[in-house]
């Protein structure tokens, strides 16, 4: 029998999260993606401790469509990264397939001056 998209996303990233890790030089960005939003943090997996975070929910940013939120989300994630003094991170999909929306995210985040 098949798997459902559910469960071969668990499977994915079970397989990603095995070789990501992020410590407190290199964070790890993790993505999540619902149907409406989208979401960003940098984790720092030796602490337990989230560094930063942005969501398409925030009030700075505006967008009208879900491809924009991802943009706007990724860039200020970006500079909230670069004001932390991050310069690079471990790139998490989260399961996710590199597209779409969390590949824009991606490269807004590394043309707002993130290396990964």
């Amino acid at each position: 029998m098949a798997l459902s998209k559910l469960e071969r996303r668990a499977r994915i990233k079970s397989r990603i999260r095995k070789i990501v890790f992020g410590t407190a030089t290199k964070p790890r960005l993790s993505v999540y993606r619902s149907n409406k939003e989208i979401y960003a943090q940098l984790i720092d997996d030796v602490n337990g401790v989230t560094l930063a975070s942005v969501s398409s929910r925030d009030k700075d940013i505006q967008a009208t469509t879900k491809g924009e939120a991802a943009i706007a989300v990724g860039t200020s994630i970006g500079k909230k990264a670069l004001t932390n003094g991050i310069e690079s991170v471990a790139f998490d999909r989260n399961g996710y397939l590199y597209h779409g929306r969390v590949k824009v995210l991606a490269d807004a985040a590394r043309e707002a001056g993130l290396k990964f």
